[in-house]
């Protein structure tokens, strides 16, 4: 053993799981299986289809003050109603949203600096989903704006017309006669 395994030993043998059997009657439920830039773009979308979903979780946390344990039930009916979403739009819109949540990594996930392919993507949700975003409690919806003062490093243009331009070019090709 040399002389760093002695301090590094413990994080090779760190397993993340949890191993509490959860109670019969808690339905078992899937994980959501996605990092923070994929959900920071779906947000919006998962919180118009989940609201109801999530209004029971959180008024059953007001009534067991916090509800830890008594809600865990209405906890899950959430997180299955999150999988659906991304699943639809993994399902409907994968490259738009793709394109979208590459944006936010990028741009160390600042919304506002990937409006253009948000843009893209909102349109993509909501032709095949009939889900739109709206930012709740405001009267302008922000991502909307087109003259924005601050539009990031200029990645989110970049991909956006790129993403566009890809698009486009089979469907020019397809339209030009042939010879």
């Amino acid at each position: 053993m040399g002389f760093f395994d002695q301090f590094f030993l413990s994080s090779q043998q760190w397993e993340n799981q949890e191993k509490t059997e959860l109670p019969a009657d808690v339905p078992a439920v899937d994980e959501v299986g996605a990092t923070s830039a994929p959900l920071l773009s779906a947000s919006y979308f998962i919180g118009a289809r989940c609201k109801p979903y999530n209004d029971d979780f959180m008024l059953c946390k007001d009534e067991n003050n916090g509800g830890t344990v008594e809600c865990l039930k209405e906890g899950r009916r959430v997180t299955r109603c999150a999988i659906s979403v991304l699943n639809d739009i993994n399902r409907y819109c994968f490259d738009e949203f793709k394109l979208h949540y590459e944006c936010l990594e990028q741009e160390n996930h600042r919304l506002g600096s990937c409006r253009a392919t948000e843009k893209i993507f909102n349109k993509c949700v909501f032709d095949n989903m009939k889900l739109e975003k709206k930012v709740p409690g405001v009267d302008q919806q922000i991502h909307l704006k087109e003259d924005r003062i601050y539009t990031g490093t200029g990645y989110d243009a970049k991909a956006a017309k790129a993403f566009l331009d890809a698009k486009a070019a089979p469907a020019a090709a397809a339209s030009e006669p042939s010879a």
